[in-house]
Formats: C-alpha cells, sequence, structure tokens
C-alpha cells in the first residue's frame, strides 16, 4: 500500500492506494486520519508514503487534475475498493451514480437504495464512506437543502458542491 498528498484547491487531500485503487482518501494532511477511515480488520499492514507523481498514483492524479479542471465526472474512472457490509458496499456504489452537480436529499438517497424509509441508514453510509471525493457522499444533502455533515469539514463540501455546480451550468458551456 502507499500514500500520498495531493495540493488541491480544497486543501491537502490523501489518499491510500494500492496499484492505482483507492482504499481511503480525505482532506488532510494526517495519514493516520486517512487510515482511521479503513476498518481495522482490513488495513494494510505496511503503508510507504511516497510522492504525488509516483506512477501507481498516475491515473489519481490525472482525475484530481481534470476533476478540479472543470470536468467533475473525471473521478468516475478512478477504481475504489472499500470494505463493509452488502448494504454499505451497494450504497457506496450508488453514490458513485450521482451526477456531479444534481445532489440528492439523503431521502432520495435511501430510495435510490430501495430503502425509502432507511434514511438515517443512508446518512450512515456516507459518513462511513472511506474514498470522499471518489465515491462523492458530499453529493448528498439534506432535504431542506441545507449541507449536513461532512467528515472533512462542511467548507470542502460546500466548495465540491459549489465546483460542480458551477461545472454542470449549461449556461457555462460547461458539463463534462
Amino acid at each position: 500500500m502507499k500514500l500520498t498528498t495531493f495540493a488541491t484547491p480544497d486543501g491537502p487531500l490523501t489518499v491510500l492506494a494500492e496499484d492505482g485503487v483507492v482504499l481511503a482518501s480525505g482532506w488532510t494532511s494526517a495519514a493516520e486520519e486517512v487510515m482511521d477511515r479503513v476498518r481495522a480488520d482490513d488495513r494494510p499492514a505496511e503503508v510507504t508514503t511516497v510522492a504525488p507523481s509516483d506512477p501507481d498514483f498516475a491515473g489519481i492524479a490525472e482525475a484530481l487534475q481534470r476533476y478540479y479542471g472543470g470536468e467533475p465526472g473525471a473521478i468516475a474512472a478512478v477504481p475504489v475498493r472499500q470494505f463493509g457490509t452488502d448494504l454499505q458496499l451497494a450504497g457506496w456504489a450508488a453514490l458513485r451514480d450521482i451526477p456531479a452537480g444534481a445532489p440528492l436529499t439523503y431521502a432520495e438517497f435511501a430510495a435510490a437504495l430501495g430503502r425509502p424509509t432507511a434514511v438515517r441508514a443512508a446518512a450512515r453510509i456516507c459518513a462511513r464512506n472511506a474514498a470522499a471525493l471518489f465515491v462523492p457522499c458530499h453529493r448528498v444533502v439534506r432535504s431542506d437543502g441545507s449541507l449536513g455533515g461532512f467528515a472533512w469539514g462542511l467548507d470542502v463540501k460546500r466548495s465540491l458542491v459549489a465546483h460542480e455546480a458551477r461545472q454542470m451550468d449549461p449556461s457555462t458551456g460547461s458539463g463534462n
């Protein structure tokens, strides 16, 4: 396993990956905070810290550059592996299907999972997402339109939602 930290407009984004597959990520330069997002039984025994230019991170680096450069859909190409229950795995897969610039409410997300009354479970799936950005839990908001929670802070969530909304706005000519 390897770990690196990328500079982003939202602050340092630390990524734990194996052969280009993201296991965990978050807006911090503290490796232990990212490692703690992976269940204890599934954490790697050995982790090497590398430069963002490490070849194993080439696809991730390219996706980040494209994402912040105006292509919010670029993150979907980055492979992710998470560890959880069947419902969590289904939820994390469903998060990757939420279009950029079109956030769902927690209730809509629960309904998309086929469990319209399981709003709290849907929120917990978002809260336990280890691969922030690449599994875009930031695209789920409260029913009143407020942001709700985010492990990496509401300022980062607000920035991501606003960035994606700007890129997907038809009047800007974007929408990649």
